[in-house]
């Protein structure tokens, strides 16, 4: 874990526009990232190359549909594992369902999101959050990552657990 690279959303505002005003480029991504897999660490690294610093706000648990007992850690361990990642340069604990607020309160230029959200024209969320991104000056980027789900490995994990125990 890295403290000094854990901030709230208001603390985080003022040091990226300073960035920003000495010409670095801000990226941001957003989301769960409940259990961090190969899938997430590819696509850090590719949101990293799209800008000088890159930022990850997390979804806090009470907005986490996943199934039940989920997420398995809380938001706090899950902003303080992202913090350890070397391409992360700040992590911050979102309080609301969407990064709309996130994104306008930060200013990103690049706003990243996974390809599979590519072909989601019609998710409000995501529609919400192009608008926030392009009303403070920046874009949507998506990553042409291969797409892992969690959710999809622990539940195909289980699925062959259960074939070897009938078997």
């Amino acid at each position: 874990m890295d403290a000094n690279k854990l901030k709230s959303l208001n603390e985080l505002a003022p040091i990226l526009h300073a960035f920003k005003r000495r010409g670095r480029k801000i990226v941001l991504c957003h989301g769960c990232f409940d259990l961090v897999h190969y899938g997430h660490l590819k696509h850090f690294e590719a949101a990293k190359s799209q800008g000088d610093l890159l930022v990850v706000t997390v979804t806090p648990d009470c907005y986490i549909a996943k199934g039940p007992d989920r997420p398995f850690f809380t938001l706090e361990q899950r902003c303080e594992y992202l913090s350890a990642l070397s391409m992360i340069d700040y992590v911050a604990a979102n309080d609301s369902p969407s990064s709309a607020d996130a994104i306008r309160l930060l200013s990103p230029d690049v706003y990243i999101k996974g390809v599979e959200y590519k072909f989601m024209p019609n998710d409000e969320k995501l529609k919400q959050e192009i608008d926030a991104v392009e009303s403070v000056g920046g874009h949507i980027h998506y990553t042409e990552e291969i797409v892992y789900s969690s959710t999809k490995l622990i539940d195909e994990g289980l699925r062959r657990k259960n074939e070897e125990l009938i078997t």
